[in-house]
């Protein structure tokens, strides 16, 4: 692949990544309430979301899901209605995800729903296909194999996500540090429950 195109395709989608957005969000919000070592798996399923929709954008898959909006709506509600879910319990200090009052870390959060969130976040968020389908296909030289410069450019841009997936997750970790030594662990449940929620919202209505 030309140097010259990564030179310019790195930076750009170095900033689509760090970018606050939806699963950037969500990293941040389970860094606070599980710990980064468990949103692993949220990232998980976030990077195969991302991978998809980047393969779809380069494929054409894109333009028929385009086409039926009503396959981009029932996910997007149905996930969104989850993550509501979540927020609110977590907004209540109850529930799986919640900080316990002794400021224990949940440990019976199952790997599944956590790479759920994470797919579902990723291939339902309206702006990751707008950046995907606007940003991907003119690095691509229609002269050259596609699937080599596929290969190097998505592999490029699941680099990026993972770094900044925990760059969030270990943000949402510190800030649980921060308030943890004030004690008072309802404010750390309502923060990452309101930004759970704001996923939510932001996924149903984007």
């Amino acid at each position: 692949m030309d140097t010259s195109v990564l030179i310019l395709f790195i930076p750009t989608f170095f900033f689509v990544s760090a970018t606050p957005g939806l699963c950037m969000t969500l990293a941040m919000s389970l860094g606070m309430t599980i710990g980064v070592r468990r949103s692993l798996w949220m990232v998980v399923g976030e990077l195969v979301g991302v991978a998809l929709v980047s393969i779809s954008a380069l494929i054409g898959v894109a333009t028929v899901l385009l086409a039926h909006p009503n396959l981009f709506l029932g996910l997007k509600y149905l996930g969104g209605a989850y993550l509501l879910y979540l927020g609110i319990q977590m907004w209540f200090s109850r529930g799986k995800m919640a900080i316990s009052a002794d400021f224990s870390t949940p440990d019976k959060v199952a790997p599944w729903p956590l790479i759920s969130q994470g797919f579902v976040t990723a291939i339902a968020n309206p702006k990751g296909w707008a950046f995907m389908i606007s940003l991907l296909p003119p690095f691509i030289n229609a002269d050259l194999p596609l699937h080599p410069q596929a290969t190097v450019l998505i592999a490029i841009i699941l680099f990026f996500e993972l770094v900044c997936l925990l760059l969030y997750a270990t943000g949402g970790r510190t800030l649980r540090n921060l308030l943890q030594k004030s004690g008072n662990v309802i404010i750390m449940n309502r923060i990452a429950g309101s930004l759970m929620m704001g996923v939510a919202v932001w996924l149903a209505l984007g």
